[in-house]
């Protein structure tokens, strides 16, 4: 059967030549740490599926809408916040390898007591429906999440555990619930991207190795806080104002996090979260949206800082601790670093 031409929809290949992320993972090379990565991200996918059902449906099923409660975030919790966080938990709660789920949606870890020797080993933190505020306009959102690994012989409870210095980001992803809904993952060893075929109803390998550019010309913030940005957040968005070294920069802001990430990892450029008066500690979650997407930009050939340190080197202090985010192409991550430097030496 003739391979199809590049661009040509999955459903229209021979069975064959379809790479699914369930194949994906078979093909990799796994450790003791890693063995039960496919099993875990295999209650990942169904989650995801099930989320971007009920999104598809979601001006005919009554899933639009608050609930009338907010989170331990402080924010109005939509239908749909409340069915992703289920279905999350759910899925994911059933593999027998995972000791602890850490969500957005609730206060405190969700634990497992597992009793098999050996059982209970990973840590996930998720996002269930990142910026869900923008279902009702029909905008994209999406699911982020992290694999962790709890160290051999812990201390910390189940319930603190991640929180442990010696805990390993083993794998991160996200799904984006777009014009098609996608995954993007990374266990390390690049960065991946796959298309849910309805047709076939898996994930199917549409973008493989996945880089960022160099640079871009998109810069993304809500601009609309300019005032309460820190000087070097200002001085930063006039400068790419000012078309530095020619380069024509245009503004593109979603308020969906995983869809300006996106098109920041696809197209470059740079994301910026600034700390404010409101929030002078960050507003973004560095367990559960942060640093996923600093592994997953890190693996892309980006960078990922928060403000001055790499995301990735942070210890959290809590579960949901909270920071500033510049992340996006090497060039413009750098640049931006380039300006505290120049801040010191006058």
């Amino acid at each position: 059967m003739r391979r199809a031409e590049s661009g040509t929809a999955s459903g229209d290949w021979g069975p064959a030549m379809i790479n699914t992320f369930q194949q994906h993972l078979g093909m990799q090379k796994t450790t003791a740490e890693t063995a039960d990565l496919p099993w875990i991200l295999s209650g990942l996918t169904l989650a995801t599926k099930m989320i971007e059902a009920r999104i598809r449906r979601a001006g005919l099923n009554d899933a639009l809408g608050a609930v009338g409660t907010t989170n331990v975030q402080g924010e109005q919790q939509q239908k749909l916040d409340v069915y992703a966080n289920e279905a999350m938990l759910h899925c994911l709660g059933l593999r027998t390898t995972v000791v602890a789920l850490v969500s957005e949606e609730n206060a405190e870890p969700i634990t497992f007591e597992r009793g098999e020797a050996g059982a209970g080993r990973y840590i996930i933190v998720f996002d269930p429906l990142d910026g869900s505020s923008n279902i009702d306009v029909n905008v994209s959102v999406g699911t982020i999440f992290s694999i962790y690994l709890r160290p051999d012989g812990s201390k910390l409870p189940p319930a603190e555990a991640i929180l442990d210095p010696e805990v390993r980001q083993l794998a991160a992803g996200y799904v984006v619930y777009g014009t098609s809904t996608m995954l993007v993952y990374t266990a390390g060893n690049g960065v991946y991207g796959f298309t849910l075929d309805p047709t076939v109803g898996a994930y199917v390998l549409s973008h493989d190795r996945m880089t960022m550019p160099d640079e871009g010309l998109y810069y993304s913030c809500n601009e609309a806080n300019y005032e309460d940005f820190p000087q070097q957040y200002q001085s930063y968005i006039d400068l790419l104002r000012s078309r530095p070294e020619g380069n024509l920069y245009s503004s593109r802001y979603v308020g969906s996090l995983v869809a300006d990430f996106h098109r920041t990892l696809v197209k470059g450029g740079v994301f910026l979260y600034p700390p404010t008066a409101a929030n002078p500690h960050g507003k973004l979650r560095l367990l559960y949206e942060a640093r996923p997407l600093a592994f997953i930009a890190e693996q892309a050939g980006g960078m990922a800082i928060d403000g001055g340190r790499p995301i990735l080197s942070i210890p959290a202090t809590g579960v949901h601790a909270r920071t500033p985010l510049v992340l996006g192409s090497r060039r413009e991550v750098e640049l931006f670093m380039s300006l505290a430097h120049a801040g010191k030496s006058d």
